[in-house]
């Protein structure tokens, strides 16, 4: 029995040994760095700066950039991160504007191309887990978000701001040395979906524009970035994130189950829902979860037609009640 003991004992603390180097590797490690390597032609890259693409851009801007990096005025300058799940920390997001000590004025095309489409930085640094790698935005939206970070718009003024620095935890640590590393970049180009074909247009904005799934799927650690189907739980929702107040929020369920999910809404009900937060349910939808004015009802009704074709996942999710104060 002591001999049975004795071993029981070491394995124990061989294993927690182990433990304790894993997470001191992940520790003095940090978030990773990558070698900055665009193909040729990215890095010579000059993308169209018309009126179209900024609109564009201003349009995909709004959903993408906006709610993470518009301070209090709302100029780009970046703020703390208050809706993520707790387990990340602090987080505080970076000055976008085009001064060009502090945000992204030096920046070239292609450097802000292979960026968003891979997190990596121009001296090697990469952006942990919690910024998007828009690894499926189409060639020309990605232009179009470039079109209007070069614009006139006064929240991308230059602005001298300087963003708190980032002091990781060493949950967001292991994740960007495991989990979520930097993607590759597509290996061929990536066009923009046949409007006329519903389905496809509905995934394209829910998906790479919206990156909708990576909220109402079913968990945070599991979110598939490169194939989102695969991702577990998919738009079933029941991820907790944080409001404003710091309280939790669980994401909501949006297959199309008829007890659990938004299978007993119209397609009225969803663009209202979508455009101007109204809950079909009576009052609004819970924060973070804001409004979409941005998206037209064309959009917002392919959003919805593909909804239909995702696998129905029955999932009740605790919903949200505001305390009393």
């Amino acid at each position: 029995m002591k001999k049975t003991l004795k071993i029981l004992a070491y394995t124990v603390g061989t294993l927690a040994l182990l433990l304790v180097l894993v997470l001191g590797y992940f520790h003095f490690k940090g978030i990773p760095n990558y070698k900055y390597d665009p193909p040729a032609e990215i890095v010579n890259l000059k993308v169209p700066r018309d009126s179209a693409h900024v609109a564009r851009g201003r349009v995909i801007g709004a959903m993408q950039c906006v709610e993470c990096h518009a301070n209090a005025e709302g100029k780009m300058t970046g703020k703390p991160i208050s809706d993520l799940p707790p387990m990340f920390g602090k987080i505080h997001s970076l000055n976008i504007t085009q001064d060009k000590k502090y945000g992204i004025g030096n920046w070239t095309d292609g450097e802000l191309y292979y960026f968003l489409r891979t997190g990596i930085h121009k001296d090697g640094r990469w952006s942990p887990p919690f910024m998007p790698k828009y690894s499926l935005l189409a060639d020309d939206d990605i232009y179009s978000v470039i079109a209007w970070l070069r614009s006139d718009d006064p929240r991308l003024a230059p602005d001298i701001h300087e963003a708190a620095p980032n002091r990781f935890n060493l949950v967001v640590k292991i994740l960007a040395n495991t989990l979520f590393t930097a993607p590759p970049m597509p290996a061929k180009p990536i066009l923009m979906p046949d409007t006329s074909q519903h389905v496809e247009l509905g995934k394209y904005v829910a998906n790479a524009v919206g990156d909708c799934y990576s909220c109402h799927s079913g968990d945070i650690l599991k979110v598939d970035m490169l194939v989102p189907e695969k991702s577990f739980g998919f738009y079933g929702g029941g991820i907790p994130l944080r409001n404003p107040e710091g309280e939790t929020v669980f994401s909501a369920n949006l297959t199309m189950d008829k007890e659990t999910g938004i299978g007993n809404w119209t397609e009225q009900d969803f663009i209202e829902a979508v455009r101007f937060g109204k809950n079909p349910r009576g009052g609004t939808l819970s924060r973070p979860m804001g409004p979409r004015p941005m998206l037209s009802d064309a959009e917002i009704k392919a959003i919805f037609a593909y909804l239909k074709t995702v696998p129905v996942i029955k999932n009740p999710i605790q919903r949200y009640r505001a305390s009393v104060q």
